[in-house]
């Protein structure tokens, strides 16, 4: 079971698992780009995602890779529900499927579980924010990012 789930009162859970249905990509599947509608979101149960960042002039640069368990896609949950990243299957995938509205819906009739569901992703969001900022230092900065790592 994800960490996502695990976080989430029982009665909760079991209504957002009642929304959810199975999907599988292949892999090389563009599965979202960067600034198009955000309309679903995946639990990954096999297989591995990279999330990458366009880069103007260059190729998309892969910031994380998430694998079973992992939460994909969060830019459906804060307006204006556009991607703020890509994402691509780097190995055959099975997911579990949510459509956004519905998951949204279910926020705001439960403000429990919406309470509970939103502070789950939102430290998702830091982790990947910090993954991003890590892998661009890596891959941009200075040395590699080597002296911005040494003077913290």
């Amino acid at each position: 079971m994800s960490s996502l789930l695990k976080a989430l009162p029982p009665e909760g859970r079991d209504r957002l698992m009642a929304l959810a249905h199975e999907t599988a990509f292949t892999t090389g599947t563009r599965i979202f780009e960067e600034d198009y509608r955000a309309k679903k979101f995946w639990i990954i149960q096999t297989g591995a995602v990279d999330l990458d960042l366009h880069v103007p002039g260059r190729r998309a640069a892969v910031v994380e890779t998430l694998g079973p368990g992992a939460l994909l896609g969060w830019s459906w949950l804060f307006p204006p529900h556009t991607w703020h990243l890509g994402a691509e299957a780097a190995t055959p995938v099975h997911a579990l499927e949510f459509d956004a509205a519905q998951v949204r819906a279910l926020c705001e009739e439960d403000p429990v579980f919406g309470m509970a569901f939103t502070r789950c992703v939102a430290e998702i969001i830091a982790h990947r924010l910090q993954c991003a900022r890590r892998r661009l230092l890596d891959l941009y900065g200075p040395s590699g990012g080597a002296s911005l790592r040494m003077a913290r």
